[in-house]
Order: C-alpha cells, then structure tokens, then sequence
C-alpha cells in the first residue's frame, strides 16, 4: 500500500511540474506576440519559422534563373533574366507530344566506345546521322550529298574541332580567326582560351587587313543581330566557317539549301534541347573531317551516344510531323507562329517605351512554310537611344539582364536579349519594357 502511495505521488509531481512548464510557456509566447501584435499563442514559433523561410526563399531568388523567381516573387520585383539564350520557350511543345520522344535504353545498351567501326566518324550512331540527313532535306536547309558528318558535344566542340582542322601546322605563328562584328560574344572566348599555338583571336573581320591564310566565322542569320551574313573578308587565303545554328524556319525564311564547305549545327536551337549538348557539322572535305574527327577522339573519346539515340528521336518526330498529315501541329508551325508574336510584341513594347529602338528585317519568301515573312531571331538586339550610353547597366537598374554590346564588338548602347524564354517571363518582359521611359 506505502508502494502505491508512493508512486501515485511521484506522478502528481510530474503532472503538477508539466503543468507548470507549460503554463510558463504559454506566458511567454504571449508576451513575445503581443510585443510584436501578434495573439496567435504556439503559432508564433511556427510564424517566425515562415517568415524567415520567406526571407530565405527572397535571398535565394536575387541570384536564381528567372524561372524560379517566378513563383518566388511577384512580377514588379523579380529579376528577368534574357542574358542566356536558354530556349525553354520549347517546354509547352514537346510536354503536349507526351510519350512520342520518349526513349528508353536498357543497361546494357551503347557500353562501346564505337559506334560503327568502319564509319569516318566512327562515334556517330548510325540512326542519329539517317535522321539528321532526313530533316535537312524535308526543311530543304542544307545540301547533305558529299558531305561528311562529324558529331559534336553541341557547335562548341565542333567549333573548336574546326579550328583544329583547318589550322595549319606549318606556320611559324598562329592563324588569324576573325569575324564580322557584331559576332557572336564566346567567339574571342572560345578562340582564346587554350593559348593555342595554331589559333588565336584577331577581331572584327570588318578591319582585318593581315595578309596570309586566316579563318573567318561566318554566322548566318547571325547572333546577336539576325541579319543573313556572307564572309567579309576578300583575301586568297581565306578559309570560311558558316555556324548556321539559326537557319531554321521558326527564324528565319530558308530561301535555298545552304552549300557551303564546313557548316555546324546543333539541336539546341532547332529543336530547342539544349541539355542534350549535341550538334553536328556537315564537312566536305575529308581530311578535314578526319581531323575534327580525331580531335573530338583526343578531347571527349567520342560523344554520349545516348544523347546521339534522344537526339535522332527527336528529329524523326519532327520530319515525321512535318511530312504528315497534321503539318498545322508541327514542330516549326508552332515555333513560327510563337516567335511572330512575340517580335510583334516587343515591336509594340518598343514603340510604347520610346527609349529603345530594333532592327528591322526585309520580307521574303521561306520555301519550307511557303509564306512570305520577315525573319524573327532568336535574339533581339536592341538599341537604347538618347543619352543612355551603357544599354546593359540601364537595363539591369530596371532588373532586366541583358548582355551589352561590348561583349560583341560594338558600343554598349546596344544589347541582346533572349526571345526564347518562358512565356510567362517573356509577357513580364515586354511589359515591363513597354513602361520604361527613363
């Protein structure tokens, strides 16, 4: 009985002791709301945890891509980010296609290093090279008889394999690669960054006068401006690179077969799957491509050959759509007609602000979509007008990334920006843009 008494004691002690813990608890989360006006009791640990969450969530969307500062902030004071051309402008298109570039490879699957031995470039899959062979002739965009396929880990890779190739050994200093600006900004970037002893940098192919053998870069439409280019430089001992990652409908009227003796493509900006880090050049000669070849051997052994299987997938749906019956859903019908908005958008975003100023781009007729428009960039290249002499800078006091002309060749009154964006961060954009008036 003494035992009972004795335990049934201890255990009012302990309920008495809880009771008084969390009575002097209660006090003081009281006290602590009502000095900050709030009466929520036990909510107020709960509240100080959401509000530095939303601290948390603010800080860290200062310095994420645009499409994360969407959902994190409101549309006057997040950050649209249109420096990179990130062509997620795509997404809506190929979430509709479903299971239909879905591709699954078993385990065992593509462990070589060869794809077929007895092939130039002997790390391109076979059904990647058929379906790339395949949507050049349906877009009519680029004469593929006799020419060699190199494949590349995108244009980057095939850029710099070009520069390998056709560099030659012998001379006693580097050869000179220019090109026309406004030219592409990772250009110089690229050219340089190995210190190469074959290679280097020499600017705007405009005021390039150094005799000898030299390469240009000839992008067409280009980046960052849109127009169609040609070579600039007259010399004898010229040798041409024609980057025509933009010579596709949705950009552009393709007005004949591109025909010249070393092209590069990628599929980012066709297709828009940049992640897949795949392009490809169409190379006439063949000791230039053995060259490519071997120096994408030497780089990277070859490139992913599951990324070579989604590519080839991905460009059979499309020549596929675009032979088919349903050609009004194809692929390039729905880029050309988001792209047509979204230039007729920014013009009128442009007239409305009155501080900016864009290229405008002669009609013609595109023999694959049979109509007649003026070509709609990837990338807009706007002009800021007035006494506003750093384009980039003025933008970004209006949380607007950009980047400026600069980093192109050309004065900083200009600058590119993205058009392939989300559209939900495009719509803020040209909004955003229509409103600025100094």
């Amino acid at each position: 009985m003494a035992y009972i008494l004795s335990v049934f004691a201890v255990r009012n002690l302990l309920v008495l002791s809880l009771a008084l813990n969390v009575s002097l608890i209660l006090r003081v989360l009281l006290l602590h709301d009502s000095q900050d006006g709030s009466f929520n009791g036990f909510f107020f640990a709960e509240q100080k945890e959401e509000a530095l969450a939303t601290k948390i969530t603010r800080l860290s969307s200062s310095v994420a891509p645009s499409s994360s500062l969407t959902m994190a902030q409101g549309d006057e004071d997040r950050v649209i980010n249109l420096d990179h051309g990130d062509p997620t402008m795509y997404e809506s298109y190929w979430q509709k296609k479903g299971d239909e570039t879905t591709v699954v490879i078993p385990g065992w699957q593509f462990m070589s290093y060869f794809s077929d031995a007895t092939r130039l470039c002997w790390f391109l899959e076979p059904e990647f090279a058929k379906q790339i062979v395949r949507l050049h002739n349906v877009v009519g965009n680029a004469v593929t008889e006799n020419r060699h396929i190199v494949v590349g880990t995108g244009s980057t890779q095939l850029f710099q394999a070009a520069l390998y190739a056709l560099s030659p050994c012998a001379e006693a200093e580097p050869i000179s690669v220019v090109s026309a600006a406004p030219y592409y900004s990772s250009y110089p970037l690229i050219t340089d960054c190995l210190k190469s002893r074959l290679y280097k940098w020499a600017g705007d192919a405009r005021s390039f006068s150094k005799n000898g053998p030299y390469i240009e870069l000839v992008t067409s439409p280009n980046n960052p401006d849109g127009f169609a280019r040609r070579s600039v430089v007259n010399g004898s001992e010229g040798i041409l690179i024609h980057d025509l990652a933009y010579y596709w409908p949705q950009y552009t009227p393709i007005s004949s077969p591109a025909n010249y003796d070393l092209m590069l493509f990628t599929v980012s900006k066709s297709t828009g799957h940049a992640g897949m880090r795949i392009g490809w050049a169409l190379v006439k000669d063949e000791d230039v491509a053995r060259k490519m070849t071997k120096y994408i051997e030497i780089n990277t052994i070859g490139v992913s050959k599951d990324s070579q299987v989604r590519a080839a997938k991905v460009l059979k749906v499309i020549s596929d759509n675009s032979e088919g019956p349903n050609e009004g859903d194809s692929f390039f019908e729905f880029s050309y007609r988001v792209m047509a908005k979204r230039w007729k958008q920014l013009r009128e975003a442009v007239q409305q602000s009155g501080l900016f100023s864009v290229s405008d781009f002669p009609p013609q007729l595109c023999m694959f979509l049979n109509r007649v428009f003026e070509p709609q960039p990837a990338f807009a290249w706007i002009k800021c007008e007035g006494d506003i002499e750093d384009c980039e800078s003025f933008l970004r006091g209006k949380k607007i990334l950009t980047r400026g002309g600069k980093h192109f060749g050309v004065s900083p009154k200009y600058v590119r920006i993205s058009m392939l964006d989300r559209d939900k961060n495009y719509e803020t954009f040209v909004r955003r843009l229509s409103t600025i008036r100094s």
